[in-house]
């Protein structure tokens, strides 16, 4: 184990690096890039420059996942099990422990359907009605499973949130730009669906970005819940990396060529 987990951290930052930089260069640059474009430009210039900069982009989505998800399961689940959860009192261990293990999957469809739904089509309401979500995740793992170690649901929450990102690269982002490329490769308008739907999940990707690299260095922060209460940090560092990504996206549309 002291060989295989260094190894697969490693694997893990490398394919991370690769995919979310990559989500950086496509949400702040290359959108703003391709907009000075004309028609006959984007005929060109996209069906070369996408393909390419998309294969490396799901398969770094691929690996993170994958890799992320060996770490979880022989550090988290096999190596600190009996150390994630409070000690079983009069009654035994919470009726839900091993529930907490599904849950950050299970939220990927919860998370889909919602932003299909028509709430969602307010922002203001979709982004306070997620952050209630996601705070009632991490009230679930922390006082009904009674996950009380800080580095496992800091973990678990990330999980939940590569699991939605890996999601949408493979069945929202990548079908809907297939179908962008192709047509723009014939001289054709995407369908806005499409335009839609690859911008709006890419966006969300990019927001959960920043939360989900803090719980993956969760293991050098543990200090900080010495100040505050675990769980409140982590809900105080989502909202944080919302909007520090907010003021990028603000700052990414200034940014002039020569």
């Amino acid at each position: 184990m002291e060989f295989i987990i260094p190894i697969f951290k490693w694997l893990h930052v490398i394919a991370g690096v690769l995919w979310i930089g990559l989500l950086y260069y496509f949400n702040w640059i290359n959108g703003h890039v391709v907009a000075t474009m004309d028609g006959d430009s984007k005929k060109k210039v996209v069906p070369e420059l996408m393909p390419r900069a998309l294969y490396f982009f799901r398969w770094g989505a691929a690996w993170t996942w994958i890799t992320g998800l060996v770490l979880l399961l022989i550090v988290y689940w096999m190596m600190m099990n009996d150390s994630m959860f409070a000690e079983p009192g009069i009654d035994g261990a919470s009726k839900f422990k091993h529930f907490a293990y599904l849950i950050p999957f299970l939220m990927v469809f919860v998370y889909d359907a919602f932003y299909k739904s028509p709430l969602a089509k307010d922002t203001r309401i979709a982004t306070i009605i997620s952050f209630m979500g996601i705070a009632g995740v991490l009230a679930f793992l922390v006082f009904v499973s009674e996950m009380t170690s800080y580095r496992a649901y800091n973990i678990h929450i990330g999980t939940m949130f590569g699991s939605i990102m890996a999601f949408n690269v493979w069945y929202r982002i990548w079908p809907a730009q297939q179908r962008i490329i192709t047509a723009i490769k014939n001289g054709e308008a995407p369908e806005p669906a499409d335009a839609g739907m690859a911008g709006l999940r890419s966006k969300h990707n990019t927001y959960m970005s920043f939360p989900l690299i803090w719980t993956m260095i969760n293991e050098h922060t543990v200090g900080v819940s010495h100040y505050l209460e675990g769980y409140g940090v982590l809900l105080v560092m989502i909202a944080l990396g919302w909007h520090i990504v907010w003021h990028l996206y603000k700052k990414s549309g200034t940014i002039k060529g020569f």
